[in-house]
């Protein structure tokens, strides 16, 4: 069975008009009168802080169809458009591409001498391109990093403290 002409599909490219902004997101008027909405997320390889930095009401846009599902139309600006220079590089996979020696299961960098931790990166660690991450994938990452680091200051103020075995 062919799909009707005027209806919207995944995948497909279309062109259409921002009918209203929100801090959530865009609406935007398709073909036949539908409307579709493009999530914050959506808008910009970049972080978006207010829409309104980058649409405005009346403007056309091309967006790609992401899902058609109970009515709803999810659209997206920013996988309509060409990606930016430099962003089709590949990268590595996770522990490729090293020649370094093998280290023990568990202990995936090395301790400095004194004892404490580092924070620095390692010699093959990158950063991903801006947007390539979901927001929540990089809150969740810098989460984790903040609380390794307030574990740490915590033992150490604790040793401060005589938080320790007391003396008789």
């Amino acid at each position: 069975m062919e799909p009707q002409a005027g209806t919207i599909q995944a995948g497909a490219v279309l062109e259409g008009k921002v009918t209203s902004i929100t801090k959530f997101g865009a609406f935007v008027e398709l073909e036949n009168r539908r409307s579709g909405l493009v999530h914050i997320s959506e808008i910009a390889n970049t972080f978006v802080n207010d829409v309104h930095d980058f649409l405005e009401e009346g403007q056309t846009v091309k967006v790609l169809v992401l899902s058609t599902e109970n009515g709803k139309i999810n659209l997206s600006i920013k996988k309509a458009q060409p990606r930016p220079a430099g962003y089709d590089r590949p990268r590595p996979a996770p522990g490729g591409e090293r020649n370094e020696r093998p280290r023990p299961a568990g202990n995936d960098r090395p301790r400095p001498a004194s004892g404490g931790r580092t924070y620095a990166r390692a010699q093959g660690d990158t950063l991903p391109p801006s947007g390539d991450q979901a927001f929540e994938d990089k809150l969740k990452r810098f989460l984790t990093s903040s609380e390794g680091k307030m574990a740490d200051l915590n033992r150490s103020v604790d040793g401060k403290r005589g938080g320790g075995r007391r003396r008789r």
